[in-house]
């Protein structure tokens, strides 16, 4: 079953096309990388995805909701995560996570709370305030409160940014395991190739706008006749031939 259903996805502000007419689906279960420079579409994407911007044009289905019509459905059993998006600083991690929780009607909060800092190292957090914790430190408090309601569908911007590389690959593996065992549905939009390859089953290539190539790792890999993506990256957005 397609969880994540794109069909002609377009935004448009006068004449700039941040994003212009791009389809893909996302099977249930899946992990699929979002990549792309700066400027190519990817963050105007997901906000579409999350009924925070309305499509110029084109439509989008999650778990079978149309989101122009009946998003809220869908948003109750969805998250995002990004280190850019910054947690209410006075409250501690804590009282932002309980804040999410009832957001999200999540039962047993106290519990899930305690689950949440044991798995990701939060346990001497808690009762800091947001705004004196350090840019890695809020990474894992914005990928706990993204995961505050068991989601089904996970919209993950940099997930690991700011990580150093032990904490980064405590959080990778923890993400392995949350799908593995739930069956979640990922998109993961990433500057990280390296998280790429590992995580993800298929990739979209956007480049203005526009999704320029999608595939395995391994196919583009062979496509492009290169030993990891950052050379596939760097290939598409230097606009260099193929092998």
């Amino acid at each position: 079953m397609d969880v994540i259903v794109a069909e002609r996805l377009s935004k448009h502000y006068g004449s700039t096309r941040a994003v212009d007419g791009i389809d893909f689906t996302l099977a249930r279960g899946a992990t699929v990388g979002l990549l792309g420079g700066n400027g190519a579409g990817k963050t105007t994407t997901i906000a579409m995805l999350l009924g925070l911007l309305l499509p110029t044009a084109g439509s989008i289905r999650i778990l079978g909701h149309d989101m122009e019509r009946d998003r809220f459905a869908a948003l109750a059993r969805m998250n995002f995560s990004s280190p850019y998006v910054a947690l209410p600083q006075r409250l501690t991690v804590r009282e932002n996570l309980t804040v999410y929780g009832h957001l999200y009607g999540v039962s047993g909060l106290r519990e899930r709370i305690g689950q949440l800092a044991a798995e990701l190292d939060l346990e001497d957090l808690l009762e800091r305030p947001a705004g004196q914790l350090s840019a890695g430190q809020k990474t894992r408090v914005a990928l706990a409160k993204s995961l505050i309601n068991h989601p089904e569908v996970l919209l993950l911007d940099e997930p690991t940014a700011s990580l150093d590389p032990d904490s980064g690959d405590l959080v990778r593996s923890w993400m392995e395991r949350y799908r593995a065992a739930s069956g979640c549905t990922i998109l993961l939009a990433s500057h990280n190739m390296g998280e790429v390859e590992r995580l993800c089953d298929n990739v979209l290539m956007m480049k203005q706008g526009r999704i320029v190539d999608r595939g395995s790792p391994a196919e583009l890999l062979a496509r492009y006749g290169r030993d990891d993506l950052e050379e596939v990256f760097l290939d598409i957005a230097r606009n260099r031939r193929t092998a």
